[in-house]
Formats: C-alpha cells, structure tokens, sequence
C-alpha cells in the first residue's frame, strides 16, 4: 500500500474515524495503560509484527504499563492512509 497523505476532509473526520486518538503536533496519538510490563510490552509486540507487515512504523515509548504511540509519514511529512490503517488495526487487537 502507498503511503498518500491525508486530504483536509480526511483530517477532519479523523475524530470519528479514530475516536481513541487525538491529534498532536500532526501526529495520531494514544496512550493506553496496561495491568503490567509484560502485558504492555506483549501488546507492542503484537503492534510491531503489524507494523512491520505493512512497511510502516510508529513512534512509541514504554514505561512499565504504559504504552504511548505516535503515528506519522516521515516521508510524506504528515498523516497517511498508513497512519490511519495502522490506527485501526492497533484499535483492533484492543477491542
């Protein structure tokens, strides 16, 4: 899948598209907490298999249960179908 940026009625939908992620300095951003390491850090394993199937990688931190991600095309500079497509696949291994 090529990586297209997101048009402006694209963006403007992302609050109904995405409604667990807010919009931060053009990036998707989620943070989600989790019972323990193990299980977050389970979780980003999961997310990165994803990731890496698609060609498209997210930037992430982990403290303890804490899982922060953001999501942007570097090469693009700014929000892609990618970054809406990896959103909605990370919300499924959620729900």
């Amino acid at each position: 899948m090529a990586a297209i940026l997101l048009s402006p009625e694209q963006r403007e939908s992302l609050p109904a598209a995405c409604p667990e992620w807010t919009l931060q300095h053009d990036k998707l951003r989620r943070e989600l907490r989790f019972d323990n390491f193990v299980e977050a850090f389970g979780f980003m394993a999961k997310v990165a298999l994803i990731a890496e199937a698609m060609g498209h990688h997210p930037e992430w931190s982990n403290v303890w249960n804490r899982v922060v991600i953001e999501l942007t095309t570097h090469d693009l500079g700014g929000l892609s179908n990618l970054d809406l497509e990896l959103a909605r696949r990370i919300d499924g291994l959620l729900a």
